[in-house]
């Protein structure tokens, strides 16, 4: 990274390609206040992390910790590595796992300014690329929970920054460390694929062929492949599981109302107050001379086509190409602002009024039981609140059941987030660990082959996939009762609130052999 803001020695000015007067070759000093702009953003987090509790997915992460493999269905090995690290240094610690998010947070900030002194701006650019990336509500409100997406926004970001100097400069030696930056993104998600794809399609697409004909750029692509080696392994001796969660994921997310959902939620991914701001910064990129540049704008373009057809449920799929539109869009605006200072101030002071609207969206600012309206934008929050409660009354159900009874009794839930709270909330010596046939769970196995009781969770989704789970019991056993009802402290509506505990006995078949039809992706 010291490579990326050090001199441009190392390149030469024949293969610098001409570009608009905001790009001059040489590059202004680095504004330290990027620095503390992003320190500010990390102790934010970290001062939210302990409240309401863990989501869903951190729960799944630290189940994936215990059983470490070289990949899972729905995300490589890079998180669930940090939450094992997590596990070792803090053990079952809210605080302690989302410190690793935070720290991610604070590079992708970092590189938002970067990103701004890249395109030729000086200090206010790159002032106003952190603090736009600071404020964007789709960083605060990924880089709160624990997960792929936090990693994945700064693996993005660190590569565009990458390949913006190797625009700037022509340095395609920097295809190196490039591919060393997928590499690491394509070990947490793979959608940083498709990020790099649509890249060296716009390269193509802007006359930069020879930008990518070269060793350099094959070395990088070949450094990139090896970080994917473990995850393929596991792909080919395990059915190729993520192809399969994928095609599950596209079904239930697309759709031409989830398309027209996605594109109405970009203008929220960053913050409103910037709208104008990452437009000019996208129009900066696709006016440029500079054939990586303007590849910059293309693979907005394409990726924005492309993930609202797929998976148009997901709108920040996208979130990270709003840190170099931002940074792109930071220049224009300082080259307007050296005559309209006054503009400067109104934009700083309206980012810091977008910034208390939405703190209480993103972030647990509230109290739990004030949090439910939020749910319509941001559904993340309510799915952080109850899992306590509902560990509390598995448990309960659990010692109610006779001794000989629980002897020959599993526990199963409809999903990973209700295993993984049962797993790591309520670990104790009496309660068994929960199985699943959800996602990666169901290769851990259903537990005892040989039971005849099963303790089942089934939230409360208006989902068919609910409904077709109490179906399947109600087949695959004689006698299925609902026992509990699951429900929260706050009265928060979320996915278990509502949802049941049922006790099924007298299996049509021994639940090992019940146990490969209920494997389902989602």
């Amino acid at each position: 990274m010291s490579d990326l803001v050090s001199s441009d020695s190392g390149a030469t000015s024949s293969t610098v390609p001409a570009g608009p007067p905001t790009s001059s070759a040489a590059l202004q000093p680095i504004d330290r206040r990027i620095y503390l702009i992003a320190g500010a953003t990390f102790a934010l987090l970290m001062a939210f992390s302990s409240r309401y509790g863990f989501d869903r997915d951190e729960l799944y992460f630290l189940d994936c910790a215990r059983h470490l493999s070289l990949s899972f269905v729905d995300q490589p090995i890079l998180t669930p590595l940090v939450a094992r690290l997590s596990l070792d240094l803090f053990g079952v610690s809210l605080t302690g796992l989302r410190l690793w998010p935070s720290l991610a947070a604070f590079g992708t900030v970092v590189t938002g300014g970067l990103l701004a002194r890249e395109f030729g701006g000086g200090r206010t650019a790159q002032l106003l690329g952190a603090l736009g990336v600071a404020t964007a509500p789709a960083v605060l409100g990924a880089d709160h929970i624990m997960g792929p997406t936090a990693f994945d926004l700064l693996a993005w970001s660190a590569l565009a920054l990458v390949v913006v100097r190797i625009g700037r400069t022509g340095n395609t030696r920097l295809w190196v460390p490039a591919g060393a930056i997928l590499g690491l993104g394509l070990a947490n998600k793979h959608s940083i694929g498709f990020f790099a794809l649509a890249v060296a399609i716009g390269t193509l697409l802007s006359g930069g062929r020879r930008l990518l004909a070269n060793r350099f750029f094959a070395l990088g692509v070949l450094i990139s492949l090896i970080f994917t080696i473990p995850d393929l392994w596991w792909q080919a001796h395990h059915g190729w599981a993520t192809i399969a969660m994928t095609r599950a994921l596209a079904r239930e997310n697309g759709g031409p109302v989830n398309a027209l959902v996605f594109l109405v939620n970009q203008l929220v991914m960053a913050s409103p107050v910037l709208v104008g701001v990452w437009i000019a910064g996208l129009r900066f990129l696709w006016r440029s001379d500079r054939p990586l540049w303007r590849a910059l704008a293309w693979s907005y373009g394409l990726l924005l086509v492309f993930f609202a057809a797929t998976s148009g449920a997901k709108p920040y799929y996208v979130a990270a190409t709003y840190v170099f539109l931002i940074a792109a869009g930071a220049v224009v605006l300082e080259q307007q602002w050296a005559v309209e200072t006054a503009r400067a101030r109104q934009v700083f002071g309206w980012l810091a009024v977008g910034v208390l609207v939405t703190l209480p969206i993103v972030l647990p600012v509230l109290p739990a039981n004030l949090v439910g309206w939020t749910v319509a934008v941001n559904p993340v929050q309510t799915e952080t609140i109850g899992w306590p409660t509902l560990v509390a009354t598995v448990d309960h159900v659990w010692l109610d059941l006779p001794a000989a009874q629980r002897a020959q009794a599993v526990l199963f839930t409809a999903n990973y987030g209700e295993a993984g709270a049962i797993n790591e909330l309520g670990r104790s010596d009496h309660l068994p660990e929960a199985v699943s046939g959800h996602n990666t769970v169901w290769f851990w196995g259903p537990g005892n082959p040989d039971a005849t009781t099963v303790v089942a969770v089934v939230p409360n989704l208006p989902k068919p996939g609910v409904a077709q789970l109490v179906e399947r019991l109600d087949r695959d056993f004689a006698q299925v009762r609902a026992v509990a009802t699951l429900g929260n402290p706050a009265h928060v509506a979320n996915q278990e609130d509502g949802g049941h505990v049922y006790i099924c006995t007298e299996p049509v078949e021994s639940w090992g052999r019940l146990w490969p039809s209920l494997r389902h992706y989602g």
